[in-house]
């Protein structure tokens, strides 16, 4: 069952139905539009062959765009129920991937490339690097990531990766890493135990590209490890490139919230 997946593994794909395809339909031509968008430009990175794209998607807390439906289908309803509930959407991310990513990114170090071509540049959302050299604090604590694929694309054109099961190293390393902390937990610095976590995910984790068609749902436990693979020399999508909105609302409680179970 889809539930057991999610919660063994850290993610799920939830079938193609009509109310995600009704959302994507209506929200499809605004994507576009902002993907060519003049004040938009500054967030085509990596030489041309990612759009960032954050907070791009110019929809309201429900999700809508212009007349559109609000988001809703089994994926919300499955989130609100053991994610920590469904909060106010943001501007949706708006990931576009085309033919030749990954190029190095602006300002991205060689080290930083290697990392983005050989580890897909593999994250936990909401854990956030500052300072030079970086430090990494959990400043964003998302309740959950819930992608929506807006286009058809190959398996293989730059697919999301995960590393299945590594959501439970990453929760147990970081609650030790706060435990005993008696002040505000964005303050801890976690730089050190989310590296060895995220090395411990790499060797005992399989890497798993998660592909859904538009109409699915993809969604993501707020501390998987995740990131995005090349683009394989065969892959195919149409003129938009391989387009996905994602959602990563905050959960109620902020922190501590965020690094207790479930």
């Amino acid at each position: 069952m889809i539930g057991e997946s999610f919660f063994a593994n850290g993610w799920a794909v939830f079938p193609k139905e009509p109310a995600v395809t009704g959302w994507v339909t209506a929200a499809l031509p605004f994507a576009r539009a902002a993907v060519a968008a003049p004040e938009n430009a500054h967030l085509l990175a990596c030489g041309g062959t990612w759009f960032v794209g954050l907070d791009a998607l110019p929809n309201d807390a429900d999700g809508r765009l212009g007349a559109g439906p609000s988001l809703s289908g089994t994926a919300v309803d499955f989130a609100t129920e053991h994610c920590g509930g469904w909060p106010a959407l943001h501007r949706a991310q708006l990931s576009v991937t085309y033919p030749g990513y990954p190029k190095p990114r602006e300002g991205e170090s060689p080290a930083a490339f290697r990392y983005r071509q050989n580890r897909d540049a593999a994250h936990v959302d909401g854990i956030i690097g500052v300072g030079d050299p970086k430090r990494r604090f959990v400043q964003e604590p998302h309740a959950f990531v819930i992608g929506l694929p807006m286009t058809d694309a190959s398996e293989d054109a730059a697919p999301l990766v995960v590393w299945s099961g590594s959501h439970r190293i990453m929760q147990a390393a970081l609650q030790a890493a706060f435990a005993g902390w008696s002040g505000d937990l964005i303050e801890v610095d976690v730089t050190e135990v989310y590296q060895a976590a995220r090395r411990e995910a790499f060797d005992r984790c399989p890497r798993v590209a998660v592909h859904g068609p538009v109409g699915s749902a993809i969604l993501l436990h707020r501390h998987l490890l995740h990131g995005v693979a090349p683009w394989a020399p065969q892959a195919s999508a149409g003129p938009d490139g391989r387009m996905i909105a994602y959602f990563r609302p905050e959960l109620a409680g902020g922190v501590p919230a965020w690094a207790s179970a479930p």
